[in-house]
């Protein structure tokens, strides 16, 4: 999950009426599955998104009115297309170093921790994969290795971002961000059919790990303590009560001396019982937290 709304479609107008029957007791029914399911809180501006997005499955699924699309959904909890719905519903934005004062403040912290033991990082938003990869750089550059002592959980809500994110294959103009060492040190130039793709070179990827999971899921699958979390733009999508339900069960899983990092719009003042400010959107845990 990095998130952020792509630019939402014009609403229908008389003169363009919507191909499917759609009216605003749909879209509150969809703001309270998606907040349900996800923990996600859409605002009332996102109305003509969600018809935008949603009108995809419509059509795929064969089904000609919201009201029975969504009765479908709400008819089994466990059925295949809840996926696609969270899918359609979760957009992604990110890039490589994204907000760039996290990576010294991470590698200095990691290269003074003692562990007898790989070090562990886990990105709970990993998107296509920029986040991640670039913990991965940032530690391989500051061990000058491939293979630092390094292990990153990558998880997303998003499987299909996930799935672009395990290939680790960029367009070249994705990659702008980084400089001509960097691309030559990571990075395998395509060729051919993939030219003017990257792909991230197989030792960097052995470092990744890549999962699905569901911050909002009641039980989260076993989790190994982390010296670091990146759970950055997430909390946006929370109300104050999700907010703090994630962060009490993020403190679970992070060692006393772990570091949270967060997005630049996100401030963790309400959740001060678990964390406690650190450096610039980087937060410690409270001990009285565990």
């Amino acid at each position: 999950m990095s998130r952020s709304s792509l630019a939402s479609p014009p609403a229908a107008t008389a003169s363009s009426p919507r191909e499917f029957d759609y009216g605003p007791a749909d879209f509150a029914r969809v703001r309270r599955m998606i907040h349900a399911r996800a923990g996600i809180a859409l605002a009332e501006s996102k109305e003509a998104m969600v018809y935008s997005r949603l009108s995809r499955r419509l059509r795929a699924c064969g089904i000609e009115r919201f009201r029975d699309y969504l009765d479908t959904l709400e008819a089994d909890a466990g059925q295949p297309e809840w996926e696609q719905f969270i899918n359609a519903l979760t957009t992604n934005l990110t890039s490589f170093f994204r907000e760039p004062h996290h990576f010294p403040v991470l590698v200095r912290h990691l290269r003074g921790l003692r562990r007898n033991r790989p070090l562990r990082v886990w990105s709970c938003a990993a998107s296509t994969g920029e986040e991640p990869y670039s913990i991965a750089m940032a530690t391989a550059q500051a061990w000058a290795s491939l293979s630092p002592p390094l292990e990153i959980l990558a998880t997303d809500l998003d499987t299909r971002v996930l799935a672009t994110a395990e290939a680790g294959i960029y367009d070249q103009e994705r990659l702008d961000r980084l400089d001509t060492e960097q691309l030559q040190r990571y990075f395998l130039r395509g060729t051919g059919p993939n030219a003017g793709k990257a792909r991230v070179r197989p030792e960097l990827r052995a470092l990744l790990r890549f999962e699905p999971l569901n911050l909002l899921a009641p039980d989260w699958p076993a989790l190994p303590t982390f010296d670091a979390i990146f759970c950055r733009n997430v909390m946006i999508y929370f109300d104050k009560p999700t907010q703090h339900q994630v962060l009490r069960k993020l403190a679970r899983v992070l060692e006393p001396d772990g570091l949270l990092f967060v997005g630049h719009s996100e401030s963790l003042m309400s959740a001060s019982d678990l964390f406690r400010l650190r450096a610039q959107t980087v937060y410690e845990r409270v001990k009285a937290a565990a």
